[in-house]
């Protein structure tokens, strides 16, 4: 696992799931555990929040119009169709919370993520697959927020995005979800303790234990 850039910049996480698998849960518990050493990057989505989402901190919900002029300036690092709707990630500000040493997570599809490594091949990425189409299905139905026709038409679209999942680093299987917590939180921590970020924390102890050393 390396950085994304120089000595004292953040790591650059990837993480993908089909729609059902619990990403978004998953990564608002990781979050909790790991503090403000790790982010979740916002992205600007032309589709309506859904109940409880909150516009800024779960996405940036803009128009069409606006949406298309940020693609044409070269806002985002990528951006995608899906589901009829557009989803775009921020290139400065991604770019911005690396340079501050925080580690960044873009919650992307695997169209998003391939282009993603080629821009930043040494990012760091994860593909979250539910323990069965059976669960996938239910958790789903569960949420109450789809007509059938559309659970159907997520169902389908599953199997084509799991179809990727070779393409990542890590796989994670969230079937018992404290698991699959666990298991996000110890590719984090590993992570943190590289080299280049333990330095860039533990500059003073570092410094001391030099300085005692001479």
């Amino acid at each position: 696992m390396t950085n994304t850039g120089p000595a004292g910049s953040g790591t650059l996480y990837i993480i993908s799931a089909p729609s059902g698998a619990g990403k978004s849960s998953l990564l608002r518990a990781l979050l909790e555990t790991m503090g403000e050493d790790l982010v979740v990057s916002v992205s600007h989505t032309t589709r309506a929040p859904r109940p409880g989402e909150v516009d800024g901190a779960d996405y940036h919900f803009v128009e069409g119009v606006i949406f298309e002029a940020m693609v044409s300036q070269g806002d985002f690092l990528e951006y995608a169709r899906v589901f009829d709707n557009h989803y775009g990630t921020s290139r400065q500000a991604v770019v911005d919370r690396l340079a501050t040493g925080v580690d960044v997570i873009l919650e992307i599809d695997w169209q998003g993520a391939r282009v993603v490594r080629e821009l930043l091949p040494a990012a760091v990425s994860i593909f979250i697959l539910p323990p069965s189409l059976e669960a996938l299905q239910q958790r789903l139905q569960e949420r109450g927020q789809d007509a059938a026709e559309v659970i159907a038409r997520r169902m389908r679209d599953a199997v084509s995005e799991m179809s990727h999942f070779d393409e990542y680093d890590y796989l994670v299987i969230n079937d018992v979800f404290e698991t699959a917590l666990e298991e996000l939180a110890v590719i984090m921590r590993c992570g943190q303790l590289r080299l280049a970020p333990q330095q860039r924390r533990q500059s003073a102890l570092l410094a001391d234990l030099l300085v005692s050393a001479g």
